[in-house]
């Protein structure tokens, strides 16, 4: 195992991070671009900082992981397997509001897998993403929400068909899907795994 702390959003700390990997561990062929943070509020009032240190993490970043991994695969002559992040909010609204930056960002990696799998199949190189939905994880219930946890528990009882957050290993077992031979035949794909949400959304257009 290597730990490695690097700004997804900056160009030459992601390259140095995967050298590294690369160096110790061997040619990345198996690469998840999950870095991620969340902003809310009502666009006519969010400041533009906010925006754009968003975008520069959620959607640079993702395109800087994939860029360098991709790079890496070519000139090893291997294939492999990329999976960037995305979320519901790339497809449906939330009814919550106050979401349009982050929904952007999201909408942004669901467009650059798809376009990215078709320039690098012929490499033998998949990239697909995974769509989680709400997770049990600190980002969603540390820190100050902790407090609400169990609130949230309930409002996902009644909102989400499967009646429950999910959890961090359904999440990551979908990831490891996606990387293996299993899946060799997936390539610009989405695979959802949100308990049902967004079927449910559908379901109102």
């Amino acid at each position: 195992m290597l730990g490695i702390e690097a700004d997804v959003g900056d160009e030459a700390a992601v390259e140095r991070a995967l050298a590294r990997c690369r160096d110790e561990l061997g040619v990345p062929t198996a690469v998840l671009a999950n870095a991620g943070v969340e902003v809310n509020g009502a666009a006519h009032e969010l400041p533009l900082a906010r925006w754009e240190q968003l975008l520069q993490v959620n959607l640079t970043g993702a395109f800087l992981t994939a860029r360098h991994a991709i790079r890496a695969m070519l000139d090893a002559d291997l294939g492999g397997s990329v999976v960037c992040t995305s979320s519901p909010s790339a497809f449906v609204g939330f009814a919550g509001g106050g979401n349009a930056a982050y929904a952007a960002s999201k909408g942004g990696i669901s467009a650059l897998v798809r376009s990215l799998a078709l320039d690098y199949a012929a490499a033998g190189i998949r990239v697909n993403a995974v769509v989680p939905g709400a997770t049990d994880t600190p980002l969603l219930t540390g820190g100050e929400k902790a407090a609400a946890r169990e609130r949230l528990i309930e409002q996902a009882a009644e909102q989400i068909p499967l009646g429950r957050l999910g959890t961090p290993d359904e999440i990551a077992g979908a990831v490891m899907w996606l990387w293996s031979e299993v899946a060799s035949y997936v390539t610009g794909s989405h695979l959802v795994v949100d308990g049902g949400l967004m079927a449910k959304s559908a379901n109102t257009f």
